[in-house]
């Protein structure tokens, strides 16, 4: 075997079997199936076809050459990650792709366009480390990641160690987990049990050693979004490259040494292409409604016919101290609260329909994850359970919730407003410093083709970014909204004082990219004046028709026409336009305004007087924002809601609720009845806090979908939901009053990429079967024969298939009405114990699902 050869083989050993990743999986199980394959199915295959190709084109001579052009060309989209893209290309090989677009004068380029990203990550691998301790004593270590959780899509987890066992090697063992809680590794416990084996080793020796481990090098993970197509694209040009050098000497048989090469590099791709367009099916499949729950308050259960036969369930159910307890917890009610306290004392029939909520607690919010048994109950009251909704909460990877929701909310979405990662090297997401603005850009460019879809023909996109990555967002998103569809970039500003220990200028403002659908389609509901404002107008004069405000006459558009005098008809004075300048009309109109009382001729010159009254009720937005409220005002609405100093590290620099609540009013004024507002970088929740806000405010009904997947989910996004649902006002954690709004909310989990990877079942193929007519083994790929989730989802009875979810995810429950109403685009309608009513498609039994309507989430 050549040295060329080698390479090349060596460079498909990496990419389908790679450095082994331990740990518990659904990337791990990917890889064993990648490298199983590859190793034990088409590594032979493929040496005989290139044999073969060699022998029959009487070319046996090229081998060497051939793997040098096979390396050389695979060598540049190869990754660590076994992702296809332009993972090695120097300066000197410039054949990225066409850069020419006959639509189009200037197109965006970045090196990860043609991708799905996934997520970067640290790649952990247990390793043994020595270090020289404090005394002078080698200590060896051993990490072990095998219990590791890879994190799901970008989890905001932090790498936490324990003491295992000191082994009979004297190696200290520690094992490796997510942290959970804010957990932190005891360094001094380590310490103590360590001393078995180590009795002088320090604090310092075992931090010396966890911090070389750290020093593990992240790894972006991505996917073709067609792989084939893309790296064909690329060996055309790499082939057309090669055949026009000046320097070959043309035969027939370098002709067939070229047609070889290219042979073998198309089986190559199309073997490769099978196994990542079954990665992109993966990741674009719909995905599973996990453990879903729903917020109502009071006064919205009461309201209905049979409420109070339903309260009265709720509050004499055997949960129900669990549910005060969390109240308590939240700060809603204080720890003598009774549940009695709901009612009006003086009530002789505390439950019937003539009972009366006591004002105080009508806006208590109740979960049902307290009251599973009798939720179906709760939710029989509502004959359109998704029109009445007042919100959805979902816990999941942003892409995936995205395109899981496409179908239900396609074209319905009024505003999206979304506070992304800035990607300054210090936000939520880190990406590999070699991308890091391709990674961002292409993290960034496919959620924002979802949200599009999702957008109503006269939505609009509100996005925050700050200087670091504003230029590249407004290109890109003048690509994905085309730039037509630009309406401003709105500044805010975000601080009120300068950082004196800034390096440069102070920065003290954010830019919101403000994009429409459809330009002609929408336009801002105006503000109201302010106070400021409206102090403008005056009636200096006694003018009956009210007080005015003066307006220049004079214009820049010059017109010699409107040069002439305009005459004080008490004074007589004469007053002509400023130097350069025209009056705004002509003269025949101005008389007609002096004699009209519509000209002031006060200090200097005349003015145009513009009544209040006749003016529009409120103004243009502006782009330069700085009359809402600064960042730390954010922080300190999260301290007051909460009373505690960890939600400053869970979300250090929350927007301020008034500013999201401009951004939704100017956007939805005029559908406030109707509108959905979309937030899937939802953080804090501070969108979801604006909203309902606003709804208080004016009596909308504005609904709203948040999607987070950080764990703050339930730690800060639904308490805080809870607590501004019972009141808008809080003050050390405690509600100052109990003027809130009644709400009707469900919260629930998705399914997502890496479980579907960990749970799939793939089965490895007999590759001498014989392919379908006119293809082989390698672009007929094995994927097709395996079972997926159908075995474990589908039971036969007789003739017949039923869906059975019970064995699918065990440990989890799944939503089945949701998880179609997702996968069908039809809103929920009705719930109830044995049936479920969709929109357009009617009653569907639990024990009778149709196998076509849950196909799309079982095989791909």
């Amino acid at each position: 075997m050549n040295r060329y050869e080698k390479e090349f083989y060596d460079a498909l050993n990496d990419l389908f079997i790679g450095e082994e990743i331990e740990g518990k999986s659904g990337y791990v199980n990917l890889m064993k199936i990648k490298s199983t394959y590859y190793t034990k199915r088409v590594q032979s295959k493929l040496q005989e076809i290139i044999n073969n190709e060699l022998e029959i084109n009487g070319v046996e001579d090229f081998r060497e050459e051939l793997f040098e052009k096979l390396y050389t060309f695979f060598k540049r989209y190869f990754s660590e990650s076994g992702s296809i893209y332009y993972t090695y290309t120097p300066w000197s090989e410039r054949i990225y792709e066409r850069v020419y677009d006959p639509e189009k004068d200037v197109i965006l380029f970045w090196k990860t366009h043609m991708l799905y990203y996934v997520k970067t990550e640290k790649n952990y691998k247990s390793v043994e480390i020595k270090i020289k301790g404090i005394n002078g004593e080698e200590i060896k270590f051993y990490f072990d990641v095998s219990e590791l959780e890879h994190k799901k899509a970008n989890e905001k987890k932090e790498i936490m160690f324990e003491f295992k066992e000191i082994d009979k090697d004297k190696k200290i063992v520690l094992r490796c987990i997510y942290s959970e809680k804010g957990r932190k590794t005891k360094i001094d416990e380590i310490v103590k049990q360590a001393k078995e084996g180590y009795k002088d080793i320090t604090t310092e020796d075992v931090e010396k050693a966890i911090r070389i481990f750290n020093k593990q090098s992240e790894v972006d993970y991505f996917i073709n979004k067609d792989a084939e197509k893309f790296l064909k694209e690329q060996l055309d040009m790499y082939v057309y490259q090669y055949m026009f050098d000046s320097e070959n000497v043309w035969s027939m048989k370098r002709i067939k040494e070229i047609q070889v090469f290219k042979k073998i590099a198309n089986k190559i791709i199309e073997f490769i292409a099978q196994f990542e367009n079954e990665l992109v099916k993966i990741w674009n499949k719909p995905k599973f409604v996990f453990n879903s729950n729903y917020v109502i308050t009071i006064d919205r259960i009461v309201e209905k016919e049979g409420g109070y036969e339903v309260l009265e369930k709720i509050l004499n159910h055997e949960n129900i101290e669990q549910q005060i307890e969390e109240w308590k917890e939240l700060g809603i009610v204080d720890e003598g609260f009774k549940k009695e306290e709901i009612y009006q004392q003086e009530q002789s029939n505390l439950f019937s329909q003539r009972g009366k909520i006591n004002e105080k607690y009508k806006y208590l919010p109740i979960d049902t994850k307290y009251f599973k048994d009798i939720e179906i109950e709760i939710l029989e009251l509502f004959d359109d359970i998704d029109e009445e909704l007042d919100g959805w909460l979902i816990k999941s990877e942003n892409y995936q919730a995205l395109n899981t929701i496409l179908p239900k909310f396609k074209e319905k979405v009024q505003t999206i407003y979304i506070d992304p990662p800035y990607n300054t090297g210090s936000d939520d997401f880190v990406y590999k410093d070699k991308f890091q603005h391709s990674s961002w850009l292409t993290m960034m460019e496919n959620r924002l083709s979802l949200a599009r879809e999702l957008m109503r023909d006269d939505g609009v996109i509100f996005v925050s970014i700050d200087d670091n990555e504003v230029a590249n967002l407004k290109k890109l998103m003048s690509s994905v909204f085309e730039e037509k569809n630009f309406a401003s970039n709105i500044i805010w500003k975000k601080k009120a004082s300068p950082q004196n220990d800034a390096k440069w200028l102070s920065d003290n403002h954010d830019y919101i990219l403000l994009y429409s659908k459809c330009k002609n389609l929408w336009h801002p509901t105006l503000l109201p004046r302010t106070h400021k404002q409206n102090k403008r107008y005056k009636n200096i004069d006694n003018d009956p028709r009210g007080p005015w405000a003066p307006s220049d006459l004079s214009v820049k558009t010059y017109n010699p026409q409107y040069v002439f005098p305009i005459i004080d008809p008490l004074t007589g004075k004469e007053y002509w336009p400023p130097k350069g300048r025209c009056w705004m009309t002509s003269k025949e109109r101005i008389q007609y305004l002096i004699e009209d009382n519509r000209i002031y001729f006060g200090k200097g010159k005349p003015v145009l007087k513009k009544f209040i009254s006749e003016v529009k009720e409120g103004i243009v937005p502006l782009t330069i924002w700085d009359d809402t409220p600064y960042t730390t005002e954010g922080i300190r609405e999260l301290k007051n809601l909460f009373l505690t100093k960890t939600t400053e590290p869970i979300y250090s620099n929350p927007k301020p609720t008034t500013l999201i609540k401009k951004i939704v009013y100017i956007s939805t004024q005029k559908a406030s009845l109707n509108a959905i507002i979309l937030d899937f970088f939802a953080g804090s929740g501070t969108t979801a806090h604006a909203v309902m806000k606003l709804n208080k405010e004016d009596g909308g009904r504005r609904k709203f979908i948040l999607i987070e997947m950080a764990d703050y989910f339930y730690e800060v996004i639904i308490p805080r939901i809870k607590k501004v649902s019972y009141s808008f006002n809080w003050k050390d954690g405690k509600p100052t009053d109990a003027d809130g709004i009644g709400v009707f909310i469900k919260y629930y989990e998705l399914e997502q990429y890496e479980e579907v990877l960990r749970n799939a079942k793939y089965e490895h193929g007999d590759l001498s079967l014989q392919p379908s007519p006119g293809k082989d083994v390698f672009n007929e790929y094995i994927f097709m024969r395996s079972p997926k989730f159908v075995e474990t989802v589908l039971r036969r009875e007789g003739n017949e298939y039923k869906v059975d979810l019970s064995k699918l995810y065990p440990e989890k429950k799944i939503d089945i009405v949701e998880t179609l109403s997702n996968v069908l685009g039809k809103k929920i309608k009705k719930i109830s114990k044995e049936s479920f009513e969709l929109e357009d498609i009617g009653e569907i039994r639990y024990d009778n699902i149709p196998v076509e309507y849950i196909k799309p989430l079982i095989w791909w």
